[in-house]
């Protein structure tokens, strides 16, 4: 049988997918595109926000009806999170949680000898244990995802994602060290460290980020490790010291602001202040060299004045990030914020975004055109459609360049000499 997936979210629902995807090839299914014909559609869902959950209902309405004779899975955080919106929608044929997606298969198995609906979501409990994941390989060629944490203990007031993934759970480091075995014999050249509150890992069994970032950088065969997004919380001046030792550590690091107001931090009930935040990253940039600083940013959350949203826009300004996201605060039943009063209106919203975007594309254009001159060393990866080779410098830009031999896969210098359509151009030393 045919079996496609589709992944919505982060970078752990990714790693996820490929633990599924490489489940059931084991099992002899055959892996295909969800823009080809398949017997099976499996939708890994978000629930972040709103526009989430309404990505997921769209994606699956439309594989069933697209394809009305083939099965369709809804999994992943929004029906572990709503699991009451999950089963009324109705053109999933089965319903998992992220809890009991090991349950995948054998729930094929039962809907195709009795043609009845399966829902079956999991309740999350207080204490778990992480659940044994491991993977061998990934649908990039050069970059592999590893996820070594889930969960989450901070409870900011308008997040929901505690309810979808329950308390920090930590990846055993003998466990990690046989994935990264894994993907070096598979011939990864970049390892991407990943979680759900990636700075809390090892709180719970012993030990630190920094543990598991010195083990990823001991593996000869890996010439980069990564760690995608970063809370504030537990990243001090100590850890950062430590991971600055690690020559294979990229210089890249997304920590999420939210805001740079602290009346509106601690109505978020965000453990951090504006200036905690400012001298974090003042501490990564004395570390590292190039390095790049990366957010996300939240506009229009409750009770937000416009003399809130433009503190937030100066420190915005001030920090300077390589590259941001930024959206508008979404309403999530279950969160204490949902009832919150001085709800901000759409179009105050809508403004804000375009205000705060506008000023973190100028920063970015800026970081790109920092680079010009500089000769950087960047992995490659992909060919584009006009012939050129494209990869990410350590702190991840993304760099074009020509040559006339096959540069995937492949380390080289190059000199970057312009910036076009937001990334690096330049040629090969």
């Amino acid at each position: 049988m045919k079996v496609a997936f589709y992944t919505l979210g982060c970078k752990v629902n990714q790693y996820e997918t490929q633990v599924m995807l490489e489940k059931f090839e084991k099992a002899d299914f055959e892996i295909v595109s969800h823009n080809d014909e398949a017997d099976i559609y499996i939708v890994n869902s978000c629930t972040v926000t709103a526009t989430s959950d309404q990505k997921t209902r769209q994606c699956v309405r439309r594989f069933k009806n697209n394809h009305p004779n083939s099965i369709v899975v809804l999994t992943g955080c929004m029906p572990q999170a709503y699991p009451g919106n999950a089963e009324n929608l109705t053109q999933a044929d089965i319903v998992l949680g992220n809890r009991n997606t090991e349950l995948l298969i054998d729930a094929i198995d039962e809907y195709l000898l009795s043609g009845r609906r399966i829902f079956n979501v999991k309740n999350v409990v207080g204490k778990e244990e992480f659940e044994s994941m491991v993977i061998s390989g990934f649908n990039e060629r050069t970059r592999a995802f590893v996820k070594i944490e889930d969960g989450c203990n901070r409870f900011c007031s308008y997040c929901i994602i505690p309810t979808a993934r329950g308390r920090v759970r930590s990846k055993p480091l003998d466990e990690l060290r046989q994935e990264l075995e894994n993907l070096e014999n598979s011939g990864f050249f970049e390892i991407v460290l990943v979680g759900i509150n990636l700075s809390a890992y090892g709180t719970d069994i012993g030990c630190s980020i920094c543990d598991a970032v010195e083990l990823a950088c001991s593996f000869d065969g890996f010439k980069r490790v990564r760690l995608g997004s970063l809370e504030p919380d537990h990243i001090t001046k100590e850890v950062i010291e430590r991971l600055s030792k690690c020559d294979k550590l990229c210089p890249q690091f997304h920590i999420s602001l939210q805001s740079g107001c602290d009346e509106t931090l601690k109505r978020m009930n965000r453990h951090y202040t504006a200036d905690e935040y400012r001298q974090l990253c003042k501490s990564l940039r004395e570390n590292f060299t190039d390095c790049a600083i990366t957010t996300d940013v939240m506009v229009g959350f409750a009770g937000e004045t416009e003399e809130e949203f433009n503190v937030s826009l100066e420190f915005v300004k001030e920090i300077a990030f390589s590259d941001a996201h930024v959206f508008a605060y979404s309403r999530r039943i279950g969160t204490r914020a949902a009832e919150f009063p001085d709800q901000v209106l759409k179009a105050d919203k809508e403004k804000r975004s375009k205000n705060m975007i506008e000023a973190t594309e100028r920063s970015r254009v800026e970081f790109l055109q920092s680079h010009i001159n500089k000769t950087m060393e960047v992995l490659f990866e992909v060919v584009d459609n006009d012939g050129y080779y494209v990869g990410h410098t350590s702190n991840y830009v993304t760099v074009k360049a020509n040559c006339d031999n096959d540069l995937r896969g492949h380390v080289q210098n190059v000199q970057i000499t312009g910036v076009i359509d937001g990334c690096c151009v330049g040629n090969i030393i």
